[in-house]
């Protein structure tokens, strides 16, 4: 049956691209997301003394992290079949109803369901901005847009502790919360105001909901999210719970592929990984989503345990890392929008960061702090160079009525990515450290376990840099949301 197809919305030529304002209100979303992912750390020994429940603490952070995860790949598929900017307006204020009522909670308990329904609606606000510059800007354009996501990335990791310190020492750590309520209804406005798309004159579709494998999804996201957390943590890799836990993940992801193929409408459609840069930009996605959490998580260990850093220190120390990946996707943003070809940055970003990984070797017990903190560009240019393209190779391989799928995909796989990594690569850290501890060399064993992450990174981005040779130079579109055949979605305006 013939689907309608979202566009911009056009009046005979072609539709000027959304204002500066209109793409910096989408992109809201997205600090919103990643801001909310880091602030609340710094904040929760005030909420435990606050609220108790110490035992229950891991959970702030997992169950948001967890419906984050569950419910990504689902507001895109909604987002296709119902509208992109429905879409994303009902992400934001799910997310800003749950930040309102986090910052109500009186225990422990309900703070935790409160924080599920903020990441329920946090999976909706990456896609959901990545979809609709998908929708209303060509892709050279949108590489431009998304190499500003580059730049809110690492921003929001390295500000959000700091955010989070701020306002729970000046004010209360109820603002930590609080502080998107603003935020997310600016974002609101702008693009209730600003935002115009339309669906093109069609028969009305008839919209299958894939229950079946909405269903099989959420239970391997949330085996595999439990895997991610426990592993070698709570429980002993080789446990029976890790292994229940492996076979849950494979077992719904074997069912689910299944389904996929069979459904009218899949929540993660099989053709898309029909297109071979499609499938490329997945794995460079996942594993530079990997290599990228692995070392924001580990390198701190260093500054803090080994050079005798601060918490706030040790992530101003990482600024080198952020800012090579800001500044790749910046230059790979302006050159690609600007008419420059694509396939040699993932080559070359994997290359680096192979690279820049291995230098970490060098890190020692004695390395000056400046030397240790240099360190980091090159392993951050390196991963700046693998995310941008694959956001725009994923953009340009998915048919516009896949956009929301396409981004939702992309955005799972590079959340999925982080969390193994950090598990795996966590685990290898913390047995060099327990090693060097036995020796009553603490500081010597944080060194050999950060040691063991770099490689372990290496190994990542040499993976990266393999697959990245895959990538086919296929020309951009040059329309805004269009395509041939149908796409999906009911129109907004």
């Amino acid at each position: 049956m013939t689907t309608p197809t979202e566009t911009a919305p056009a009046a005979g030529r072609a539709p000027a691209p959304p204002s500066r304002t209109v793409i910096a209100g989408l992109l809201l979303g997205i600090v919103l997301a990643t801001l909310d992912g880091t602030i609340v750390g710094t904040a929760l020994p005030v909420i435990v003394d606050d609220l108790g429940g110490l035992p229950h603490l891991s959970w702030v952070v997992t169950a948001y992290l967890l419906t984050t995860a569950v419910s990504t790949p689902l507001w895109g598929k909604l987002g296709d079949l119902w509208g992109r900017k429905g879409g994303y307006v009902a992400s934001i204020t799910v997310f800003l109803a749950g930040s309102a009522l986090c910052g109500l909670a009186q225990d422990m308990g309900q703070l935790i369901a409160f924080r599920a329904v903020q990441g329920l609606g946090a999976g909706g606000l990456f896609v959901g901005a990545l979809s609709l510059i998908g929708t209303l800007l060509t892709p050279a354009e949108a590489g431009r847009s998304q190499s500003l996501i580059g730049v809110l990335l690492p921003a929001a990791m390295i500000g959000g502790p700091l955010i989070g310190g701020f306002l729970t020492d000046r004010l209360d750590w109820r603002w930590v919360f609080y502080v998107n309520v603003p935020v997310g209804a600016v974002a609101l406005a702008v693009i209730g105001l600003g935002v115009r798309v339309r669906t093109s004159p069609a028969v009305r579709p008839r919209r299958h909901v894939d229950l079946a494998g909405a269903g099989l999804l959420t239970a391997a996201i949330v085996a595999l999210t439990l895997l991610a957390a426990w592993a070698g943590t709570t429980y002993a890799w080789a446990s029976p719970q890790v292994a229940g836990l492996v076979a849950v993940t494979a077992a719904a992801l074997a069912a689910f592929v299944r389904v996929e193929r069979r459904a009218p409408e899949p929540v993660i459609p099989p053709r898309l990984f029909a297109d071979r840069n499609f499938t490329v930009a997945q794995v460079l996605s996942f594993v530079a989503g990997a290599a990228m959490l692995a070392a924001a998580s580990y390198l701190p260990q260093y500054m803090q345990h080994v050079r005798g850093r601060s918490a706030t220190a040790s992530g101003l120390l990482l600024l080198p890392l952020m800012l090579g990946m800001m500044g790749a996707q910046l230059a790979i943003g302006r050159r690609v929008g600007a008419g420059g070809r694509y396939r040699g940055y993932p080559i070359a970003g994997g290359a680096l960061a192979t690279a820049g990984a291995l230098a970490l070797l060098l890190l020692g017990a004695a390395t000056p702090v400046w030397a240790a903190s240099a360190l980091t560009l090159a392993l951050g240019a390196g991963l700046g160079c693998l995310l941008q393209p694959a956001m725009l190779i994923t953009l340009n391989s998915a048919d516009p009525r896949d956009i929301g799928a396409a981004s939702g995909t992309q955005t799972l796989l590079r959340t999925i990515g982080g969390s193994l990594g950090v598990a795996v690569l966590g685990s290898v850290f913390a047995g060099r450290v327990a090693e060097g501890a036995r020796g009553a060399a603490f500081r010597s064993g944080v060194v050999d376990g950060v040691h063991g992450v770099a490689l372990g990174t290496a190994l990542l981005c040499a993976v990266a840099f393999a697959a990245s040779w895959a990538v086919r130079e296929v020309p951009l579109r040059s329309a805004a949301g269009a395509g041939a055949g149908a796409g999906a979605g009911a129109g907004d305006d």
